[in-house]
């Protein structure tokens, strides 16, 4: 229903800016119409102060003023024609989307272990023998079989882990179960049951 004399939002131009409010943008509007190019700049800079006031959340930028000038440059259709206090060259940087990120050129071949530990078997091929490569032997198998809990992939044993890791570094890293000591890795599913034991014994 249309009533004569009623002004709705949805009938009214869109706010570039709509934190500020429709008064803000009519006050600007109106500056922007001004004969006298000083009447103007004392008219932006009143403004301003309110714009402030609208958004006081600003003020915790360190360059805060610089906004309000942008938002103001903005918010006029870059049609107010003053002596800008500020720089407003780079104004419309606040509405410039960023550029998609590029995706990897190269496939991560196997998900449940990710780029990281594809990357680490690489490192651990050329590595020579020592406490280095043992270490990061010990990190990367930990790591694997902690991808291996997570994800839920099949069998979480250590000859899985023992046998891909062997398998991934073409055969450089070969695990000794017999003296290898994996972390202890609770799945997420034991962690809540085993909580709601403990909730139900009190």
């Amino acid at each position: 229903m249309n009533i004569q004399g009623l002004d709705y939002n949805t009938q009214r131009q869109a706010l570039l800016l709509p934190e500020y409010g429709r008064e803000i943008q009519k006050m600007i509007d109106h500056a922007v119409g001004l004969p006298n190019r000083e009447e103007r700049l004392r008219c932006a800079k009143t403004i301003v102060k309110l714009m402030e006031t609208k958004v006081p959340q600003i003020r915790e930028n360190a360059n805060y003023q610089q906004t309000l000038w942008d938002h103001l440059y903005l918010m006029s259709g870059k049609q107010l024609d003053i002596d800008w206090p500020y720089d407003v060259g780079e104004a419309e940087r606040i509405h410039a989307k960023p550029s998609p990120m590029a995706r990897p050129a190269t496939s991560i071949g196997l998900r449940h272990y990710g780029r990281l530990v594809e990357e680490l078997w690489e490192q651990l091929k050329t590595m020579p023998e020592g406490k280095e490569r043992d270490e990061l032997t010990r990190q990367t198998a930990n790591q694997m079989k902690r991808d291996l809990v997570l994800w839920g992939h099949g069998s979480i044993d250590d000859e899985k882990v023992a046998d891909d890791l062997a398998r991934y570094t073409d055969g450089k890293i070969q695990l000794d179960l017999n003296t290898f000591s994996f972390e202890r890795f609770v799945p997420a599913d034991e962690m809540v049951a085993t909580g709601k034991k403990k909730k139900g014994k009190r």
